[in-house]
């Protein structure tokens, strides 16, 4: 059953912050890849080749796990439990470059549009924390 974000959730997303995206392998190994995400309402977009592994892993297996922390206060935290729920053709880069000018700027520099998708995840399960604690690592050196 799909779930609504909640406000802090969705500020979360919408700020240029690294998302751990995991999928499953054909034996059951869980892979990892750090992702820029956007969104579209309730739904999380993931952009990527076709012929990617998160492409082929969640057409078996279209349950997918997402974690984000705060670019600056990496104490603020969402974990999301989601599945794969529509693969979107961006042969023109229509939702590509608007997430990369959220990250970098500037739209998305590798223009070949050949293969180009957008993985819609529906967010089964949300949850938000923000730690008390503040992020003061000691100075190397």
């Amino acid at each position: 059953m799909p779930q609504p974000l909640s406000q802090e959730i969705k500020q979360l997303l919408d700020r240029p912050n690294f998302a751990h995206l995991a999928t499953l392998m054909p034996d059951g190994a869980p892979q990892s890849v750090p992702v820029w995400v956007g969104r579209d309402g309730d739904l999380i977009l993931v952009c990527t080749g076709e012929g990617s592994l998160k492409v082929r892993n969640t057409r078996r297996d279209p349950r997918v796990p997402l974690s984000i922390v705060d670019f600056h206060d990496p104490y603020m935290e969402i974990q999301i439990r989601g599945r794969v729920v529509e693969r979107r053709p961006d042969p023109d880069l229509a939702i590509m470059d608007p997430v990369s000018r959220k990250y970098t700027g500037k739209p998305f520099p590798f223009r070949d549009p050949a293969g180009r998708v957008a993985l819609v995840i529906e967010v089964e399960k949300a949850r938000y924390a923000k730690l008390p604690f503040e992020h003061t690592p000691p100075r190397a050196g």
